[in-house]
């Protein structure tokens, strides 16, 4: 019993690395959402796109590498991916057609598109 109540201690520590993860996801938001929203033009989009390409790669090799892997953490991760992109398309749709170059409105947008993976930090970061 004892060892068992060890291993899943040391398994639960070394599975914080995805409260890491999940919020430089959500950092990342804060910077991204208002770049494409605002800056317009061949320029922005290839830069935007590029920056969230270099972003997302470095984030699922540093996943991949990870030696522990949380308890139920594909199922949460597609509801966190799942609502991040409801929230990204969404945010897209009303920044290019009806706000736009609005900054209040990318402003709050970026908080949206943030809030999936800040709250499933905040959870995470309680239950562990």
């Amino acid at each position: 019993m004892k060892g068992t109540a060890r291993i899943e201690a040391t398994a639960r520590v070394r599975s914080r690395w995805y409260v890491g993860y999940l919020w430089l996801f959500a950092v990342w938001q804060l910077v991204l959402v208002p770049a494409v929203l605002l800056w317009h033009g061949a320029t922005g989009a290839l830069v935007s796109a590029l920056a969230n390409i270099l972003v997302v790669m470095g984030l699922s090799l540093f996943a991949v590498r990870q030696p522990v892997t949380p308890r139920g953490y594909g199922g949460l991760h597609l509801k966190v991916i799942g609502a991040w992109t409801a929230a990204y398309v969404l945010t897209l749709a009303l920044g290019f057609t009806v706000f736009m170059s609005s900054v209040a409105f990318a402003a709050v947008a970026a908080l949206v598109c943030a809030l999936p993976a800040s709250v499933a930090a905040w959870r995470e970061a309680r239950a562990a």
